[in-house]
């Protein structure tokens, strides 16, 4: 049963498992898949290919309070519920961005993707192969200051003004939450990554783009560039001054850099 909203809809492609997707634009489907951040961090993304193409952009489950049953508990699960929502909705030459946790996502389901609907596959600080002297750092707890804090005084307001009212609502999350982090932990296990995808990343042949934030410290530039290199004919580009989320901290050479692979993919 599907329960379509303004942009968007729901659908249960198990029982007891709702999933929530963001559906907007229209043109070329894009999938846009997203971290440990949740749909926010994405939201960006979403908006600059809006424009142009439609986007459809699913809340994982067990980010932003959604159910995640204790059996969906793996990379795999996603993995197949996307590659199905692509099935169901008949979608081809899909191209498939994935930020973060959400290009491990992205990078396991165009290896798996017999059906060939995935037409290129873009991933940005994204983690999942297991490289050796390459960590990947999860945040300990949510970044940001704490609900409420204030994050400094307004534009204008010197050292002699009245101080402000408290805040009414709390400063906005640069990271996983609490329930994320669980999420996030559930589906990467212990070890936080997959001995095995580096290897079945030769098996990827869409074209495809590793992004990354020069000082990225979650998942090191480093670590990018011996992604790519796993992906035969994958394109490696550094956005100087960004960090984990480029699109965030450097939008403009971000998005440059995905809308020239973007418009070169041969469809």
């Amino acid at each position: 049963m599907t329960t379509h909203q303004t942009t968007g809809f729901t659908i249960e492609p198990y029982p007891g498992l709702p999933l929530t997707v963001r559906d907007v634009g229209a043109g070329r489907p894009v999938l846009v898949l997203h971290g440990g951040g949740g749909p926010a961090s994405v939201a960006a993304i979403v908006d600059h290919f809006a424009a142009t193409s439609r986007v459809l952009a699913p809340t994982h489950p067990g980010w932003e309070d959604t159910p995640r049953p204790e059996w969906f508990s793996d990379v795999g699960d996603l993995v197949e519920t996307y590659l199905d929502l692509l099935d169901d909705r008949d979608l081809r030459d899909v191209l498939v961005v994935g930020a973060s946790f959400g290009g491990w996502v992205a990078a396991e389901m165009t290896v798996r993707d017999r059906a060939r609907r995935i037409g290129g596959l873009v991933v940005m600080g994204a983690f999942g192969p297991h490289i050796e002297g390459h960590e990947v750092r999860f945040p300990t707890a949510p970044p940001g200051p704490p609900s409420g804090s204030p994050s400094g005084p307004p534009s204008g307001q010197g050292s002699g003004a009245p101080a402000p009212a408290p805040a009414s609502e709390p400063a906005p999350r640069r990271g996983p939450s609490p329930a994320a982090l669980q999420a996030l932990v559930a589906y990467t296990g212990p070890t936080r990554s997959d001995p095995k995808l580096l290897h079945r990343l030769a098996r990827v042949s869409v074209p495809a783009l590793a992004v990354w934030g020069e000082q990225d410290t979650a998942v090191p530039p480093d670590f990018g560039r011996a992604y790519a290199a796993a992906i035969p004919g994958a394109r490696f580009e550094l956005i100087p001054g960004a960090g984990h989320i480029p699109t965030r901290e450097a939008p403009e050479a971000t998005f440059a850099a995905i809308d020239a692979f973007a418009a070169n993919i041969v469809r």
